[in-house]
């Protein structure tokens, strides 16, 4: 399950798609919206993508993590839209036999998706808005 969405990311709906018979663990990550960056206090963010193809690289980066730890499933799901304080921006979710793989899995899905899915994340803050990430130069 690799997606991007416009809705609400369902934790119990990842959890279960990974759920395995052989996995003794899973490990997820949730990415949340917080009230503050760089000394400016956040109302929300606002995430845009090429959904096709960051479809594609959520995918590409299962497949990578599978070859390097021996996990059971995998699941990735990044909002897109306006993603207010407190809410989940990206949830990942990952069984194994053991906790070694799912964590480290989850962790090298997280930095994958900041270095290489083209999703775009605007900062909305009191009195403006800024562009986050490498896309800004």
């Amino acid at each position: 399950m690799f997606r991007v969405i416009q809705q609400t990311i369902e934790l119990d709906e990842l959890v279960a798609y990974v759920t395995d018979p052989e996995a003794g663990a899973i490990a997820t990550f949730i990415g949340t919206t917080r009230n503050h960056n760089e000394g400016r206090r956040v109302i929300a963010l606002d995430y845009e993508a090429y959904p096709e193809m960051a479809q594609k690289e959520l995918a590409r980066i299962g497949a990578d993590a599978e070859k390097q730890w021996p996990i059971c499933r995998m699941a990735i799901v990044h909002r897109l839209g306006p993603v207010q304080i407190g809410d989940a921006s990206v949830i990942i979710a990952v069984s194994s036999a053991h906790r070694d793989a799912a964590f480290a899995a989850c962790r090298f899905a997280i930095e994958e998706i900041k270095k290489t899915v083209p999703i775009w994340k605007k900062e909305v803050f009191e009195g403006g808005q800024v562009w986050i990430g490498s896309q800004t130069g």
